[in-house]
């Protein structure tokens, strides 16, 4: 009888095919023998708790993936998966917030892995406002999605002008970020007779896709920046992103300026 390869033989071995190294390649990345790495991607040896976080180091797995392959090979997963909205993260989220306040007048959030969004600027919701886009009402449970709100009906979909664009590049992200979430999405939007647009991948991409939203039939261009939190030992921290819609032209810094400017401070925000 064959050697059954175990659950974290198959993981190493999908992550390296993912990066198109050979067993020598990674091999020699992590400092270990090729036999030894063979051996432990076929069953036929058991790794150390030390030499697979080695290796998942070698091959730069996410935090998520690294205690996904630590547990894989029976043991305890390494890093901490702690809510944003914990005590242990509450200095933390307060600086978020105060970089994503700063960021005004432009459009800022941040998300999680599923794009769920946990922190919004005032210039956010005054957006939503003023496209009569209701986060709320598009997600009654939890946190509105940044994904259901772009491809809803009743989101933002209706507005953007270019959507095939903005849909090659954001599904595209989805698709390597969270297939599941990606494949939720697509079932969703279809039962709401409006299936996430095909983009053409016979065509070269942009260097830069900026979102062309009308607004009070005014075309308004934003391009994203997206913020990353640097060496965190934390899950959470890891997969967290700031994105930020900057104004592409000169008259949607003016318009995101005087829609700011308009709205009280102790308005919505």
């Amino acid at each position: 009888m064959g050697v059954q390869v175990p659950p974290v033989g198959r993981l190493l071995k999908a992550w390296r095919k993912s990066r198109r190294w050979s067993q020598m390649d990674l091999a020699l990345e992590a400092d270990v023998s090729t036999r030894h790495l063979s051996y432990v991607e076929t069953g036929r040896s058991q790794a150390s708790r030390a030499m697979l976080l080695r290796l998942a180091e070698a091959l730069g797995l996410p935090l998520r993936e690294r205690n996904r392959l630590l547990e894989a090979g029976g043991y305890v997963a390494a890093y901490d998966e702690t809510p944003l909205d914990a005590p242990p993260l509450a200095e933390i989220r307060r600086t978020l917030q105060l970089l994503i306040d700063r960021m005004a007048p432009a459009p800022a959030f941040a998300v999680d892995r599923s794009w769920n969004l946990l922190l919004a600027n005032r210039p956010t919701t005054l957006m939503f406002q003023a496209l009569g886009v209701d986060p709320a009402a598009i997600c009654p449970e939890g946190a509105p999605n940044a994904l259901r709100l772009l491809f809803h009906p009743q989101g933002l979909r209706p507005h953007v002008t270019n959507l095939d664009d903005v849909a090659r590049a954001m599904l595209g992200r989805a698709r390597a970020e969270d297939p599941e979430l990606l494949a939720s999405l697509e079932r969703e939007m279809a039962d709401l007779g409006v299936p996430l647009p095909a983009p053409d991948r016979s065509r070269a991409p942009a260097i830069l896709v900026p979102m062309q939203v009308r607004v009070g039939g005014q075309e308004r261009a934003f391009f994203t920046t997206i913020t990353t939190v640097g060496t965190p030992t934390d899950v959470t921290l890891q997969e967290l992103r700031i994105e930020s819609l900057l104004p592409a032209d000169a008259e949607t810094d003016a318009w995101l300026t005087a829609l700011v400017a308009a709205a009280p401070e102790d308005g919505p925000g």
